[in-house]
């Protein structure tokens, strides 16, 4: 770890998972002084292998994060502090913030990145949470081509109850959609389940056993290669409410194309700036955040 012996920074970056690593790359390789704040709880925890990031496909997601840490300290300009970033407020519009971390240390920096992320909450089904990452997922292409041709469920805890997460899953597996309300899968949308052959289980769940195992109200059992499901995603911090940056309707920071949120000189990217729960897509965003500061640290951002 680094260290600093002055608590002010060029940027201060919240959230240290791979989208704010990826901005603080660009940023220390531009030798800005780079304060990255992390607690250490990336949402990929429980996952034991990543896909879909190539030249890292397969690996396990804490030995990426590992040695993208090991890159990163070895630039004099970065400093690393474990901690949670509990408020944050604009000292002057655009060029001045300061950060309050848990235990009472002050940070400021001229920019601030928002990578903090979201945190996932199941439906309160007994057994989801210890196979959350493991055997119950939420996105195929992560996690798809393993299940290949195998029975794979769909827990329909979204509005659609399901239908559209069983329809994207149909090029993967044999579904089955377990769906308490059939009734609020659209016509259109029944139609083309049938067509895929998606078997429709109403039955309410009492919990999941073994693997994916599904234990329905009745006593009848499913046994499944794997279950997805989309979580109610939320942002991990109300940091980007304090600051007064507006958000999205799928409580994401709103941003423009460079990823500047409402509030300038504050930036968002990764989960907290776009609900994709992809490494690939983090870390791209995370570079393209990673310029945008430093263009506009020298009033060249458009």
């Amino acid at each position: 770890m680094n260290t600093s012996s002055s608590d002010r920074f060029d940027v201060i970056i919240i959230g240290g998972s791979y989208a704010g690593m990826s901005a603080a790359l660009q940023l220390v390789r531009a030798r800005r002084s780079v304060l990255v704040l992390d607690t250490g709880q990336p949402r990929n925890r429980n996952s034991l292998a990543a896909h879909g990031f190539i030249g890292q496909e397969g690996l396990h997601p804490a030995d990426i994060a590992s040695q993208a840490r090991t890159e990163l300290q070895r630039y004099p300009t970065l400093t690393w502090v474990e901690s949670k970033a509990d408020k944050a407020r604009v000292l002057e519009e655009g060029t001045s913030f300061e950060v309050d971390c848990e235990g009472g240390r002050t940070f400021s920096a001229d920019r601030l990145v928002l990578a903090y992320g979201v945190t996932d909450t199941l439906p309160p089904i007994d057994g989801l949470a210890e196979r959350w990452g493991r055997s119950v997922f939420h996105c195929p292409y992560c996690h798809g081509y393993e299940l290949y041709e195998g029975n794979i469920g769909v827990i329909g805890c979204s509005e659609d109850g399901g239908a559209g997460q069983a329809l994207l899953l149909c090029d993967w597996g044999r579904i089955t959609l377990f769906c308490s309300n059939p009734d609020s899968i659209e016509p259109e949308q029944r139609e083309r389940l049938d067509e895929c052959n998606v078997v429709i289980e109403s039955a309410r769940i009492l919990h999941v056993e073994d693997a994916a195992t599904v234990a329905l109200e009745g006593g009848r059992r499913i046994a499944l290669d794997a279950l997805f499901l989309l979580p109610h995603s939320t942002l991990s911090s109300d940091i980007a409410e304090q600051l007064g940056c507006e958000l999205m309707d799928a409580d994401c920071i709103t941003a423009d194309s460079a990823k500047q949120t409402t509030v300038p000189g504050v930036f968002a990217c990764g989960d907290a700036g776009r609900m994709a729960g992809s490494i690939a897509l983090a870390v791209g965003e995370g570079a393209l955040v990673g310029v945008a500061v430093h263009r506009s640290l020298l009033g060249l951002l458009d």
